[in-house]
């Protein structure tokens, strides 16, 4: 028994996660160099060790949103191919 979804919604979870996952690993990437930055400036450990750890945490976010919007465009294009 298939319980596939419909091909346009496929194609509106791509639409929307695609520029989001993609600003995200951005602004991610952003903040990992301000974090080195302030590593390198001198300050306390915690400061830069913090802004790190959430700079990470919003890259691979973006990483992973990113890549489950490859997904829905993959599957969109199998259900318009049937």
């Amino acid at each position: 028994m298939s319980t596939s979804k419909p091909a346009n919604y496929y194609y509106r979870s791509w639409l929307w996660q695609a520029p989001i996952g993609l600003s995200l690993v951005g602004f991610g990437a952003c903040l990992i160099a301000e974090a080195a930055m302030l590593k390198y400036s001198g300050s306390f450990w915690w400061e830069w060790g913090v802004a790190g750890t959430v700079a990470l945490c919003i890259f691979n976010s973006g990483l992973c949103i990113f890549g489950n919007a490859i997904l829905h465009r993959f599957r969109y294009e199998k259900a318009m191919d049937l």
